[in-house]
């Protein structure tokens, strides 16, 4: 499978110095080149000091669907197919799984080239544990959303990696120290393998805090991978971690969303086995005292 006419290769995260010469042979070999972004993946063997004849195909996430179904007509008819993202896996919170499942249904060989990933990377450099772990993609923007994964990590107790972006990172740690605690361990990692790689380890409380300073000033800057520690298999959702200040935060966050607040108390205490009045007061003065 090693020569398969489809194949899916990890470009480098940061550092150039990571490329594989697998994935330079791949890139000299190649007759069409299907990239999210066809000027960075250019500028990137360029950087590299490659050449290539093959033709650049754009492969993102609102033409796969129907780019796939050409790319493997191409595969059929002999050419070979180099997959590539702007960084990392494909197919990772990438574009590249719709084609890999079509390329299965059409019985076309398909395989991958090993390398750089931030998801391992990161894992590796949290300090937290590497035996057992899932990987849940970007953390998502929408509310029910949110809450949906918010509701599962208070019982997952495999340590779990998350991509979020520099300009929301800050809320959602603070976010997941209301809804988790702020005893749970975490790390938050930026940069990886660049220049100003750095690796933020602690409660999420105490990151929570760190980050918020540092929003205050310049933000946070770069690819951001967060690491959450995993639930004591004793919890049952982490409800005895958080303190009712914790959850009338939580409370007066999601009526800022625009839940009534009433309704997002008796939610809020649901979730953590609460008292739904006194969380309603509680969450009622903080909102009275902050606005």
């Amino acid at each position: 499978m090693w020569d398969a006419p489809v194949v899916l290769a990890a470009t480098p995260i940061g550092n150039l110095a990571d490329t594989t010469q697998r994935l330079r042979m791949l890139i000299r070999s190649a007759e069409v080149i299907a990239c999210e972004d066809t000027r960075s993946t250019r500028h990137l063997i360029n950087a590299l000091g490659e050449r290539t004849g093959a033709r650049f195909v754009s492969l993102h996430e609102h033409n796969e669907a129907a780019r796939s179904a050409e790319l493997i007509s191409l595969a059929r008819e002999g050419s070979r197919v180099l997959v590539v993202s702007d960084a990392g896996m494909p197919a990772v919170s990438d574009p590249g799984r719709r084609l890999v499942r079509a390329a299965i249904e059409a019985e076309v060989p398909v395989t991958a080239a090993p390398g750089a990933s931030a998801v391992p990377t990161a894992l590796a450099l949290s300090g937290l544990a590497t035996d057992r772990f899932t990987f849940a993609g970007f953390v998502p923007r929408r509310q029910s959303e949110r809450r949906a994964l918010l509701q599962r990590l208070r019982r997952e107790e495999w340590t779990t990696v998350l991509f979020e972006s520099p300009h929301r990172v800050a809320s959602t740690v603070a976010e997941f120290a209301e809804a988790l605690g702020g005893g749970r361990r975490a790390a938050v990692a930026r940069e990886l393998t660049k220049k100003y790689e750095e690796v933020l380890r602690g409660e999420l409380s105490e990151l929570a805090d760190l980050l918020a300073e540092r929003h205050k000033g310049r933000g946070v800057r770069g690819e951001i991978v967060v690491v959450l520690d995993g639930a004591a298999p004793s919890d049952t959702g982490a409800q005895n971690t958080v303190t009712l200040q914790e959850a009338a935060r939580a409370v007066v966050r999601r009526a800022a969303g625009g839940e009534r607040l009433k309704e997002a108390a008796k939610e809020v205490a649901r979730e953590h086995r609460m008292n739904a009045s006194e969380l309603y007061d509680a969450a009622n003065e903080l909102r009275s005292t902050s606005g």
